[in-house]
């Protein structure tokens, strides 16, 4: 799976524009994003240059750019005649630099990604785990372990357009270019694409190249991050499940 183009023609994009003024704002503000995404993570490199002297993470500018690139998109009035990215750059490089000023004494504490994962597991977990029994409290972590697994390969594969641009990862085990591997990833790719669009929409942005938080994507969705963290854990549940159906995934008990 591969970002969406950013190309668009004029009158496209003024079509766009036109919509959030009416029953097809959500639809039209997902598209500007989408369409705009590459500028705001041009801006996001170019300030994690300028920036980073080893206490930033490019995740943490990301996010922030994110926020500001929604910001204008809801701002922008385009019957003024400006440019839109003259209008978003202002207001992109402006939460980059409110982040990093709102984020300096917790940045060592927890970078964008470690609360991504934190996200994650969270939304794994059952509503009230002190009402388990023994038994339900151990397959809930089996559960647990499983999803969070298949969490990690939608991170660590090439499902999704990987970011060159960001910090590379270490270089996976030389088990994971086998064939066996491939074959995994492959099927976990056809069931990805075979979610309900809301629940494919959300890993796409969580685990693709923007890598989008959940409070990022509740923003954007228009729902409470809670109803992000449910549907998440809803993917995953269905994908693991298919997995074990089909003979590719298992946890040893």
């Amino acid at each position: 799976m591969g970002s969406v183009s950013a190309a668009i023609l004029p009158e496209e994009e003024a079509a766009l524009w036109a919509a959030m003024a009416g029953p097809q704002r959500d639809a039209a503000r997902h598209r500007l994003f989408e369409i705009h995404a590459d500028f705001a993570h041009r801006l996001t490199r170019r300030q994690y240059r300028l920036r980073a002297r080893g206490d930033l993470e490019f995740a943490d500018l990301q996010q922030f750019a994110h926020a500001g690139l929604l910001e204008a998109i809801d701002g922008f009035d385009p019957r003024r005649g400006a440019p839109f990215r003259a209008y978003a750059s202002r207001r992109i490089l402006g939460s980059i630099a409110d982040g990093i000023a709102r984020s300096s004494e917790v940045r060592s504490q927890m970078s964008a990604r470690a609360r991504a994962r934190r996200d994650r597991v969270r939304s794994l977990l059952p509503d009230d785990p002190d009402m388990l029994s023994a038994a339900d409290a151990l397959e809930t972590l089996i559960e647990l372990a499983m999803g969070v697994a298949v969490g990690v390969m939608l991170e660590g594969t090439t499902l999704f357009v990987d970011d060159s641009d960001a910090p590379a990862p270490a270089r996976q085990p030389s088990a994971f270019d086998s064939a066996r591997w491939r074959e995994i990833t492959d099927r976990l790719g056809r069931e990805v694409a075979a979610l309900p669009e809301r629940e494919r929409r959300i890993l796409e942005y969580h685990y693709g190249e923007r890598a989008l938080a959940f409070d990022t994507i509740a923003n954007l969705l228009k729902v409470s991050k809670g109803r992000v963290s449910q549907i998440h854990r809803a993917a995953l549940v269905t994908l693991r499940k298919r997995l074990v159906q089909r003979g590719h995934f298992s946890l040893e008990r």
